[in-house]
């Protein structure tokens, strides 16, 4: 036991090192640019959608499951909430109420399906991604929606307290880091974080144990929405517009950071700040090739890349275990 509990100290360690070395190399690679204020502050903005998203895929990862729909989600509920959030017409908390709420019920569909239906995660969400996208092109018109509220574009707009204060921390941050609290909470000290743990463990075990496996699984799945729809209420309000086509990809991003923050694919174990590091270091490295002038392109063979390494390594390390 001891053994294995150094192993895993020293690939948490290595993730830390990993990012520290990106940071520098891109650094040097840009001749300091990427560490000016204003880059950095890209960068804290570029991360905290990622980063929310991740969060919730990583009680969906951590359970044994998986979540392709994240960005559909987020598509589809920054769409409703622009909808609802122009001038003069809706209170503020409508269009915020029906992100959130759009986001756990499309969520919450997946679990039902993945739990009671047992059809394998990867089946079902990667319809859920076909069918959001499809809800928000349809309830867009194919096109982005314009002319939001002051008060709407204010929710993720500027930087907290406020643009004049010295310490310009962008708003963005301060919700990343609330859902990372409020994520950490949950998965370290309370009951339902332990279950999430024990079902992704292993499944039979848990259910012997007498942990409801269905509610879990449910559940995560929720969670998942939940912050897909809320990162899509943040973007929107960050762009000022709903968007239909927002969000494609982002669930490879979101897949990436997990991974690469030391969350194992195959489920049961996995640290909450796993997926801080790894939203960060996407960011610093696509922020960094950007930079460098690298094609978009490239950078998705990249990420792409980044994701089987961490899954090869991950089973590497357990087989060693």
């Amino acid at each position: 036991m001891p053994a294995v509990k150094n192993k895993r100290n020293l690939r948490e360690l290595g993730i830390f090192i990993a990012f520290i070395v990106l940071m520098l190399a891109m650094a040097v690679a840009s001749n300091g640019n990427s560490l000016s204020p204003r880059n950095l502050i890209l960068v804290v903005k570029q991360a905290s959608i990622n980063g929310i998203l991740a969060v919730g895929l990583m009680f969906v990862i951590i359970s044994g499951g998986i979540d392709l729909s994240v960005g559909s989600i987020l598509a589809v509920s920054g769409v409703v909430a622009s909808m609802f959030a122009h001038p003069g017409e809706y209170s503020l908390v409508v269009p915020v109420l029906l992100a959130t709420g759009i986001g756990i019920v499309l969520g919450g569909v997946n679990g039902v399906i993945v739990a009671f239906g047992k059809i394998p995660p990867f089946i079902v969400t990667l319809g859920m991604l076909t069918m959001a996208r499809g809800m928000a092109l349809i309830l867009s018109g194919g096109s982005p929606i314009y002319n939001l509220s002051r008060d709407f574009e204010a929710i993720a707009g500027g930087f907290f307290p406020s643009a004049a204060s010295s310490m310009r921390v962008p708003i963005l941050a301060v919700y990343f880091l609330i859902v990372v609290v409020v994520g950490a909470f949950i998965l370290t000290k309370t009951i339902f974080g332990r279950h999430v743990y024990a079902v992704g463990g292993n499944e039979m075990s848990a259910r012997v144990s007498g942990i409801n496996v269905a509610g879990i699984k449910v559940a995560v799945y929720a969670i998942s929405g939940m912050l897909a729809g809320i990162a899509g209420l943040l973007l929107a309000s960050r762009i000022v517009s709903g968007n239909p086509n927002s969000g494609s990809g982002y669930e490879l991003d979101a897949i990436a950071a997990v991974t690469i923050g030391g969350v194992s694919m195959s489920g049961g174990s996995g640290k909450w700040y796993g997926a801080v590091i790894g939203a960060l270091f996407i960011a610093v490295m696509g922020n960094g090739l950007d930079l460098l002038g690298m094609q978009s392109h490239l950078q998705l063979i990249i990420k792409g890349a980044i994701i089987v390494i961490a899954v090869l390594y991950d089973r590497h390390a357990k087989s060693r275990a």
